[in-house]
């Protein structure tokens, strides 16, 4: 019997910086009601804020639910508010050299990108975000300029050579994240079971990026069972699945 069901956000539980939907924060719900949830995204606190809190039914059981930003690099719980527990941020000298290897990579990658909406790199405390069409490229371009991952896995590939004192990981759909080393969705699993007092064996990851490279393969990598899905629409079957079986 699993005690913890962890989640990633874009992608798996909602659209790539896009609200959940009516159907999906019902599921979330019905789950917490019967078992502790937790989200680990690349993602910073606001977009927390905006896809999930805001769109989970009133009466949600949040006291059930803890929040995992950035790759887990800040862990958030509610009690009677919202509450960080931790922030592992960059310094300023490591925000400066990871900022210009980003700055190098774009022009040695030599990928051709039309139109950029919004910034393209994003300091997000404890993780660097670069986005190649812009933190606020509409879905649509976001979905068929790196389908297969190859233009990201080129990127990372560069940024390994660059700062390999870092790690790099591949996320949402045109985004590469930069976290401290040993700092990733793996280190949130672990922070998970030491917060939370439940072991890894006891746990279940849900992610549409299991694949080596990807930014939720650390998760896998940590010891969790996990379960890779296509969108969100394929996790909501896999939670009505646990559901069932849980009760």
């Amino acid at each position: 019997m699993k005690k913890l069901i962890v989640f990633d956000l874009d992608g798996t539980l909602a659209e790539s910086k896009s609200a959940l939907d009516a159907e999906m924060a019902s599921h979330l719900q019905n789950l917490m009601s019967v078992v502790k949830v937790a989200v680990i995204s690349g993602g910073n606190w606001p977009q927390f804020e905006q896809q999930l809190l805001l769109n989970l039914p009133a009466d949600a059981p949040l006291q059930n639910l803890s929040l995992l930003p950035t790759c887990g690099t800040k862990f958030y719980q509610y009690r009677s508010e919202w509450k960080p527990l931790y922030s592992e941020d960059f310094t300023s000298a490591e925000k400066e050299k990871i900022v210009h290897s980003l700055e190098k990579m774009i022009v040695l990658s030599n990928f051709k990108i039309e139109q950029i909406w919004g910034e393209q790199i994003e300091d997000r405390g404890s993780q660097i975000t670069f986005s190649a069409l812009g933190q606020k490229a509409p879905l649509e371009a976001k979905r068929i300029w790196d389908p297969d991952f190859a233009k990201r896995k080129a990127m990372q590939a560069v940024l390994e050579t660059l700062i390999p004192e870092f790690s790099v990981h591949l996320g949402g759909t045109t985004s590469v994240d930069i976290t401290k080393p040993g700092i990733d969705k793996a280190y949130g699993i672990r922070k998970l079971r030491d917060t939370l007092g439940i072991a890894i064996k006891e746990m279940i990851f849900i992610g549409d990026a299991l694949f080596p490279g990807g930014n939720d393969y650390p998760a896998k990598e940590a010891g969790a069972l996990s379960i890779q899905v296509r969108d969100p629409n394929e996790t909501k079957r896999v939670i009505e699945a646990i559901i069932a079986c849980l009760t």
